[in-house]
């Protein structure tokens, strides 16, 4: 007896057409949802580079606070203005924050006699936009 050779006519190769593919619907649902992930991604990281603009900022404003109020630290009680006085640097004149407006406003006894107060306001964004510091500085 010769052995008999058994050909499975019903096994498929992944060439062969019948159902093994993906249909067009099928891709078009999947790039629709593959566009819409991506344009979530897109705005949110339109949403992160304008949040990290205005924190540089607001970090910048604040720097230019705190060097003004260490320059008043620096000269102490008996060289700061022994009246209330108010000194503005307006915007381009502070060479490091050009965009910036400093208004100094130092104001005697208070809160208690022999002291003063020192209060900084940076102002940018044509004033819409502010950081205030204060010290005080003792006798």
């Amino acid at each position: 007896m010769t052995p008999k050779m058994v050909i499975n006519e019903n096994r498929k190769t992944p060439y062969d057409k019948g159902g093994g593919g993906f249909t067009l619907l099928e891709v078009l649902v999947a790039m629709v949802i593959l566009s819409v992930g991506l344009l979530g991604m897109a705005s949110l990281s339109i949403g992160i580079i304008k949040g990290n603009a205005a924190s540089k900022e607001i970090s910048s404003a604040t720097t230019c606070a705190r060097e003004k109020m260490e320059d008043m630290a620096r000269i102490g009680y008996s060289n700061t203005p022994a009246v209330n006085t108010t000194l503005t640097d307006s915007y381009n004149s502070i060479t490091q924050y050009p965009g910036c407006k400093r208004v100094t406003v130092t104001t005697v006894d208070t809160p208690t006699t022999d002291m003063k107060t020192i209060t900084v306001t940076v102002y940018w964004d044509n004033d819409s936009r502010q950081v205030q510091l204060k010290t005080f500085l003792a006798k």
